[in-house]
């Protein structure tokens, strides 16, 4: 599960279904029941029946569940700070620990401890079962998340070069980590027990729950889901040998830069990774699961507002602005995550930073102002919009709603210490993510966090980063918790065993993720530094860079001085109005022609929240991701729905674990031991000019000069 690092992570699509949006109290008041579900993906794919008696929280479920936990938390990290961040989903511990719990059973004494005691317990139950197996991926479901707060760490350790005690980064990490657990408790009732309430991400894990553990009879002529997998699951291994090693152009073949190799507008049109990916397309499921998800696992209506909002930001407000010329666009790229001077070289942060890490006026007055690309202005516009976008949805879609907003105010006093600003924070934003998120939003964004403590207490980058971790991290950190009480409400596991699962992944994981990013920040020389890593180096940390970029732009700097009263960037704060007014068409829309059901599935927070991970995405990312969406649940499920019901999220599975073992296979081979090959399909999208500036007089290193 990934995202853009500084500003916004896409949650797991929580989707009320259509047949039931126009019944409020349906949604508000339906009870959990074994019956089948009235959402259609739901009840072909969770199973009805269960079986009480099976032990859930073993000797079994802890040894696995932390295994599993350190390792995916190990990778994820290790791959997070590289090139093409890898991410290793739970699936494939999922898959990785069923025979490891098998031989479990079969080799550990069944002896019983403390017989007829109160704390009578045993190490080996009996066959390893479904239950146990759940609550090991809840462990691993830990571990596969980035965790927010290392961004901090390694924005002050890395980008800045300041120092940082082990001691100071684990506290963060842990206490932000658990901030979750609160909200989850109080949305629980809203979001995991309504049957209404479907999360479709969870629908993969359960179709291979059962893939693994239910014994299916063969059909003449049909394969089982077990054979499904396992064929699935070799394919995607095998193929994977190609983007990942032999051929890795296959993650964005940008054609539309082969056709003009010598025009800059070419290649900034068609580069699928530094341009707006006209054209361009990925054979690469590493690429095309980043940052979305798995395309398999989103409803076709969820898609085409995904789809909609791609097209309206990439294909409609950037290339107006960048031929507009505005903000100087076209001094700059038209897609980058850079910070620029008005003459399209990159910014010199440290030169306008103090010995007390805080703005040195003079030194920024010196050095001008600071400028974006297009493409990143328009980001944080639609952020913008995203935010009023939801407010007004949420009144103009009562039958969505089950919360009253809260009225109440806020108060607190700003100091020196980061601790107090992170306590503030924490409020702040727990404050302003119930009145700007219904528990159905789609997707949720921390500007608001960024944008209050930046006018509150301009100057302090750390202080804004901690107040934008703590009050962020709440609202993601709940929806990973709801997420995983749904995965357990599926599978029918209790509650109590659940919650005690989720502790202890969370603190394993605070614990491994800062340990392995504490290593890697002392081995790997020049980590993230892209100006002094080696020519092909993986070690460019996009994620990081994007969240550096946000603290300068909203602490360092300060929101006043780029999008206020004193901000060249100001005119972008019309974007709130766009979005306000944007859900109010749509239900004007609805009224006027309720013959037309599908207008009521115009959902703009989603469609306004489409790009929320661009940069560090980048326009080949959502190009494959929409065509496969539309495959999956168009396609499949209107005409192939049997073959749907029974292989789609299988497929998605496998892919996912696939892909996960031959990617860490290659880089212990071949990564560690820095072997590489070099021809025309071992590098990049072949789209070199898209990152250069088409104003004229701009001289900018590897250019043309217009």
């Amino acid at each position: 599960m990934t995202t853009a690092a500084n500003r916004e992570i896409t949650a797991p699509l929580i989707q009320k279904s259509p047949s039931t949006q126009n019944q409020p109290d349906a949604f508000c008041s339906v009870p959990p029941s074994p019956e089948n579900s009235p959402i259609e993906e739901v009840a072909l794919t969770v199973p009805t029946s269960d079986d009480p008696a099976l032990p859930i929280l073993t000797f079994r479920t802890w040894i696995l569940g932390t295994l599993a936990c350190v390792l995916l938390s190990f990778l994820n990290q290790f791959f997070w700070y590289r090139r093409e961040p890898l991410s290793i989903s739970s699936i494939s511990a999922q898959i990785a620990v069923v025979p490891l719990g098998h031989l479990m059973a079969a080799t550990i004494p069944d002896r019983v401890f403390f017989k007829d005691r109160k704390f009578e317990f045993t190490l080996n139950p009996g066959p390893f079962n479904i239950k146990e197996h759940v609550l090991v991926t809840i462990f691993a479901n830990s571990g596969a998340g980035n965790v927010y707060a290392i961004h901090l760490v390694t924005a002050v350790k890395i980008f800045y070069k300041k120092r940082m005690s082990f001691l100071v980064a684990l506290l963060v990490v842990l206490t932000t980590q658990v901030l979750g657990f609160g909200w989850a408790g109080i949305f629980r009732r809203y979001l995991v027990e309504p049957a209404a309430m479907w999360w479709p991400q969870n629908l993969v894990q359960v179709s291979l729950f059962r893939a693994l553990h239910e014994k299916e009879e063969k059909a003449k002529g049909r394969l089982t889901r077990n054979q499904f997998f396992l064929i699935a699951f070799t394919c995607s291994f095998a193929y994977y040998v190609f983007p990942g090693y032999l051929f890795p152009t296959l993650t964005s073949l940008s054609w539309f830069c082969w056709l003009f190799p010598t025009s800059v507008v070419a290649h900034q049109l068609g580069s699928g990774l530094r341009g707006l990916g006209i054209g361009a397309i990925g054979f690469d499921w590493s690429s095309i699961s980043a940052y979305l998800g798995s395309p398999l696992a989103s409803p076709w209506f969820a898609s085409v507002n995904i789809a909609a909002g791609f097209v309206l930001i990439t294909y409609i407000f950037t290339p107006i602005a960048y031929g507009l010329n505005l903000f100087k666009a076209k001094n700059f790229p038209i897609f980058s995550d850079g910070l620029f001077t008005s003459t399209g070289q990159n910014y010199n942060i440290s030169a306008i930073i103090d010995p007390n890490f805080h703005i040195d006026m003079a030194a920024y007055e010196r050095e001008g102002p600071l400028y974006l690309s297009t493409f990143f202005t328009m980001s944080y516009g639609v952020g913008f919009a995203c935010l009023t976008a939801t407010v007004v949805h949420r009144n103009f879609a009562p039958e969505q709603v089950c919360l009253p907003r809260e009225e109440d105010g806020y108060s607190h006093e700003a100091d020196e210490k980061i601790q107090a600003i992170a306590m503030v924070g924490c409020f702040v934003s727990l404050w302003s993510s119930h009145f700007f998120h219904s528990p159905c939003r789609s997707y949720y964004r921390n500007n608001k966090s960024e944008y209050i403590i930046g006018y509150i207490y301009p100057g302090y980058p750390v202080a804004n980063m901690a107040f934008k971790v703590y009050g962020y991290i709440s609202m993601k950190q709940g929806i990973t918790f709801l997420q995983d009480f749904k995965l357990g409400h599926y599978m029918k596991i209790p509650p109590r065993a659940m919650f005690i699962a989720q502790v202890g992944g969370t603190i394993i994981s605070a614990l491994a993720h800062l340990g392995t990013a504490w290593w890697l920040m002392d081995t790997v020389p020049d980590i993230c530094d892209r100006e002094l890593l080696p020519t092909g180096s993986p070690w460019t940390c996009p994620g990081d860079h994007v969240f550096y970029d946000a603290s300068v732009i909203w602490g360092l700097i300060g929101p006043r001085r780029i999008f206020g009263d004193l901000g060249y960037y100001s005119t972008i704060n019309w974007f709130f109005l766009i979005g306000a007014i944007a859900p109010a068409l749509v239900w004007l829309a609805s009224k006027a022609f309720p013959n037309k059901p599908w207008i009521k599935l115009i959902n703009f927070p989603v469609l306004f929240g489409a790009t929320v991970n661009m940069p560090p995405a980048t326009a080949v990312n959502y190009t494959s991701w929409v065509l496969i969406a539309f495959a999956s649940g168009f396609i499949a499920y209107r005409y192939y729905r049997g073959w749907w019901s029974r292989h789609n999220y299988v497929l998605s599975g496998a892919l996912d674990a696939g892909l996960a073992f031959m990617g860490v296979l290659l880089y212990l081979c071949l990564g560690m031991e820095q072997v590489s090959l070099s021809w025309w399909g071992g590098g990049s999208d072949h789209c070199p000019l898209a990152s250069c500036p088409t104003a004229q007089g701009i001289v900018v290193k590897g250019c043309p000069v217009f």
